[in-house]
């Protein structure tokens, strides 16, 4: 793959938005997209999005102007369950 990889997290008892729970580029990117396939996390692949998630730091909530994509993400993510 050896591109970014973002894993967000939102618990809406705790969480005001979305958090980046764990990023990386190159092997750290794969190894991620790698534990979320054997733990059967959905993986959505938007390399633009990422880009702009891979520029925050780890445990950041997500700006506003992300809001609206990130939350059709966890739609669809929702809907598979």
């Amino acid at each position: 793959m050896d591109g970014k990889a973002v894993a967000l997290k939102y618990e809406s008892f705790t969480d005001s938005a979305p958090v980046i729970l764990a990023k990386g580029v190159g092997a750290i990117g794969d190894y991620i997209v790698s534990l979320a396939k054997k733990n059967n996390i959905p993986i959505y692949k938007n390399d633009k999005l990422a880009e702009s998630l891979y520029r925050l730091k780890q445990n950041q909530e997500i700006p506003q102007e992300l809001y609206t994509i990130v939350a059709e993400i966890f739609s669809f993510v929702y809907s598979l369950k």
